[in-house]
């Protein structure tokens, strides 16, 4: 075996010439791999291998199986041409097949291919040639901002032209076909006799097939040289067939052919075809338009403060730490704090929050958002990529992507489904000549079979759905980022929340500072505030507001850490100092008899106990109360009414957690529960038959968001929960997570109602013109509508509105 392509790629992990050795060994147990040397200092694997028996992603998992990884980068780029099923699972394979690419996954409804690759060339331009060689046109979606928005501004330039293009086709092929039309119908209502002249309908036909119907012999070509076959193949050779038919009569005939030519059926059919097509694209175009609002928030400039005076400058211009200039009225440019004035900004396209949000001096403005009446100033956070609108356009462009776990099976379907119904149309053909039925009935029926068939509902059906649904959950703030959990969450029937910052405010306040008799409250503040600063926790943050009101003078801390459900040490002083529940204390060493009593008040009044400690001496103890969302009961109840079981997960004591779930109803609730038996708990759910859905906000949910079946993050806690999680809820509203679990109900409920329809109209359809009781216009029609009618029915997606109060949406 000589080994015909060499690829290099970089392995992590590997320490050790041990290490080296296995991931040779591992490779060079593939068939087809000629030679693997690993180099160790440069951690990089040359192989030599022959693609049609083994490929990257075989060569990959030979590493991965030896226990170390192969980082792989996203390239995203757009793809033209592609006119179904068949055009999309045929760039996936030729992406595929390229050396270097461990997946790819081609998206028809947004015309885009992600590539995973891993090799250590130039990815770009390999993956567009490979494209190209398949018979479509690419280009990197790459780039900054600049030229995503030159790329962008040509898109819609392009997108322009071709609906002036296709609407000049169509009137064209409408005009030309209507003749032809209406004396198909006058006969059919008025009885024969009543035709053009067959030198007439050839006029009128000819410029239809030939120059209208271009696209679909380019299409043709394009396909079948990349050794394919798509719904061009279809097309072109149906309407060929009869043109040329019709043309050989009237060649041999003449006048005599009048009557038995079908010059009007190939014209039709692509006068349908191409109408089908054009809605199509409209339709597509609307599945994907909250994407594109998405994207238009974006100001073009920002007025910055360069000397003295502000200068208007493009946005990608503006760095971290510029000052900026927002009028009243005016789209604010980049995430910021505020440092001067106050207003109202409308976040509704970003957040889904219909009612302005008050923002005042420290408050930190989106990007996107309108400014109301007021002028301010801010200091720069992020811009561009890095921007809160930026990370949700990547998400939801990252979501509609992907693929659902049932695309694989349309997958399989659309790949062998032009060459199975063009054996359907030979043996429609053969079947009629064999009973004896003539070769213009045999001709009519093969064509007939050819020009319904259609692997665009096929293919349409799944990703028009997810872009209409995602684009949909986007404007109601709610953010998919794993099309996967998307799925799941239609199926979930166990909701557990977390408390605090989820169906709480998640801004305690503090209600109380006990100390022991002639302890001094406000040092034992002091102490604790200072240890606190920095923290991202709702409690330390309460404490760091009161020393603030309070006037108190802040130390500085040093070797601050963190326990997870328990609390916080760092020393201040010299004294090392400890913060959180009793049993925190208790562990490391503290004697926690003289907080029991005052602890055991604070928590039956409903309120966070937190002792503190110094040295090892109990200080005092701190209550902490965080009043619940008003819209706490209302998203509980509308769970319920879904059928949906609830229950409440809190690092609180039992009796706080208690007194919360009574007063939502919710009948199942642990409290004093640590991250990882959070995540046990959920693992316990699992093991019992049900389908979990975490929701939470903060570090401490982390593990439990990624034990669930469905993690949700409420936008406004922690970025680490808002990784873990399938799906981030961008306001804190806690109804909206019966509202992401009506989503994905809405959304799969569409794509299975598409693909059934889908399979039904092929299914019943392919039959029926085969054995010739549908004639070639009707059948084409037919397959014409049937793409218009999946996509029309994802786009009622964008209807969908968060259903409160429990109501499916």
């Amino acid at each position: 075996m000589t080994a015909s392509e060499h690829i290099s790629l970089n392995v992590q992990g590997m320490t050790c010439a041990a290490c080296s050795a296995g991931v040779e060994h591992s490779l060079a147990g593939l068939t087809g791999v000629g030679s693997a040397v690993v180099n160790l200092p440069l951690e990089r694997a040359e192989i030599s291998f022959d693609p049609a028996l083994v490929g990257t992603p075989e060569l990959v998992g030979a590493i991965e199986d030896a226990g170390f990884d192969v980082p792989a980068r996203q390239v995203a780029l757009s793809v033209s041409g592609m006119t179904c099923a068949a055009c999309s699972a045929g760039v996936e394979k030729a992406l595929k097949a390229v050396p270097g690419v461990s997946d790819a996954r081609v998206n028809l409804a947004i015309e885009r291919a992600d590539v995973d690759w891993v090799g250590l060339g130039e990815a770009e331009s390999r993956l567009i040639e490979a494209i190209e060689a398949a018979g479509f046109e690419a280009a990197a979606l790459s780039g900054g901002l600049e030229e995503k928005q030159a790329r962008e501004q040509a898109r819609r330039e392009a997108e322009a032209a071709e609906t002036r293009r296709d609407l000049y086709d169509l009137a064209l092929a409408a005009l030309l076909s209507l003749p032809l039309v209406g004396q198909m119908v006058l006969n059919m209502g008025f009885g024969a006799g009543l035709h053009l002249p067959p030198l007439a309908e050839l006029a009128l036909a000819a410029p239809v097939q030939f120059w209208v119907g271009r696209r679909f012999y380019k299409g043709a070509w394009r396909s079948l040289r990349a050794g394919a076959a798509n719904m061009d193949v279809l097309v072109a050779l149906g309407t060929s067939a009869a043109f040329f038919y019709s043309l050989f009569l009237l060649l041999r005939r003449g006048e005599a052919a009048t009557g038995h030519l079908y010059f009007e059926g190939a014209a039709v059919i692509i006068t349908l075809v191409l109408l089908g097509k054009f809605l199509e694209a409209r339709a597509r175009r609307g599945a994907s338009a909250a994407l594109k609002a998405l994207g238009e928030l974006r100001p073009e400039t920002a007025r910055v403060r360069r000397g003295e005076d502000f200068t208007k400058i493009p946005v990608e211009e503006v760095r971290i730490g510029d000052i900026v200039s927002v009028r009243p009225g005016a789209r604010i440019p980049v995430d910021g704090e505020i440092i001067d004035g106050a207003s109202e900004c409308d976040e509704s396209l970003i957040t889904g929050e219909s009612l302005p949000v008050p923002r005042k001096l420290g408050d930190r403005v989106t990007g996107g958002a309108v400014n109301g009446a007021g002028h301010l100033l801010l200091r720069t956070m992020a811009v561009g990529e890095a921007s809160m609108l930026g990370r949700i356009i990547a998400l939801v462009e990252a979501a509609q992507i992907k693929k659902a776990p049932v695309q694989r099976l349309v997958d399989k379907v659309a790949s062998v489904f032009v060459p199975v119904v063009l054996g359907l149309a030979a043996l429609a053909f053969a079947g009629w000549l064999l009973f004896g039925a003539g070769f213009e009935a045999a001709l009519i029926a093969a064509v007939s079979v050819l020009v319904i068939a259609c692997p665009c509902a096929l293919g349409l059906a799944t990703p028009t759905a997810i872009v209409a649904g995602t684009g949909a959950a986007a404007r109601a703030g709610i953010l998919i980022r794993d099309i996967e959990a998307l799925e799941r969450a239609h199926r979930v029937d166990m909701l557990v929340f977390d408390k605090t910052g989820t169906l709480t405010i998640g801004q305690p306040s503090l209600m109380e500072i006990w100390t022991p008799e002639g302890g001094d409250a406000d040092a034992m503040l002091a102490l604790a505030a200072s240890v606190q600063q920095g923290s991202e926790h709702v409690l330390g943050a309460a404490m760091l507001r009161e020393a603030e009101t309070k006037g108190l003078a802040l130390a500085e801390a040093r070797h601050v850490t963190a326990v997870p459900g328990g609390g916080v040490m760092g020393e201040v002083g010299g004294a090392k100092v400890l913060i959180g529940n009793l049993d925190f204390l208790a562990a490391r060493g503290v004697d926690t008899a003289p907080l029991k009593d005052a602890a055991a008040r604070m928590e039956g009044a409903g309120h966070t106990a937190v002792g503190v400690a110094a040295d090892g001496l109990a200080l005092g103890a701190m209550a902490l109360s965080d009043p619940l969302r008003p819209e706490a009961g209302e998203a509980v109840q509308g769970l319920k009414a879904r059928g949906v079981k609830v229950m409440l997960l809190s690092g609180d004591s039992e009796q706080v957690t208690s007194k919360i779930a009574a007063e939502l109803g919710i009948e199942n609730f642990r409290g004093g529960v640590t991250p990882e038996q959070k995540a046990d708990e959920i693992a316990r759910l699992q093991a019992a038959g049900h389908v979990v859905a975490m929701t939470g906000d903060g570090v401490n949910d982390a593990p439990a968001l990624a034990a669930a079946d469905v993690g949700l993050a409420i936008g406004a806690g922690a970025d680490v929960a808002m990784e873990t999680a399938g799906i981030t809820l961008m306001r804190p509203d806690p109804r909206l997570v019966g509202a992401a679990l009506g989503i994905s109900h809405a959304t799969w409920r569409k794509i299975w109602q598409n693909l059934f329809w889908a399979f039904i109209y092929n299914v019943i359809g392919i039959p029926l013109a085969a054995f010739g009781f549908l004639n070639p216009a009707i059948a084409g029609a037919a397959m014409a509508m049937s793409s218009v009618s999946v996509v029309s029915n994802s786009l009622w997606l964008r209807r969908w509105r968060p259903g409160f109060g429990g109501a499916r949406s």
